[in-house]
């Protein structure tokens, strides 16, 4: 198991906005979805383009390449070209800021 990484502060997002950062070699787009954090993976699962790029669509990413959208609570892929899903990682909000940690090999 990884440990948690404090990766900023809530307001350094704002609501419909996204922050990358790097995990354990893994670029994540941290989201702010109407004042809930989630943590994705920012790779398309279709063509490995980054996922960022664009605006949010309600609890939806985009992919600026071809227009895969993948839902940013789930990670789960929500229209063609991509069928696979992206990676989640788990988001804590402490006093001091916000937190993820790379559970995938858990």
């Amino acid at each position: 198991m990884s440990d948690w990484i404090h990766v900023g502060r809530p307001e350094e997002i704002p609501a419909g906005q996204y922050k990358v950062v790097e995990l354990d070699d893994t670029q994540v787009a941290i989201v702010n979805y109407r004042g809930a954090f989630y943590a994705i993976e920012d790779i398309c699962t279709h063509d490995g383009a980054r996922l960022t790029g664009l605006p949010l669509e309600e609890d939806q990413i985009v992919c600026p390449r071809h227009g895969a959208r993948f839902c940013v609570r789930t990670g789960k892929a929500v229209t063609a070209p991509a069928y696979q899903d992206i990676d989640c990682f788990p988001v804590e909000i402490r006093d001091d800021g916000l937190y993820i940690r790379d559970n995938r090999w858990d």
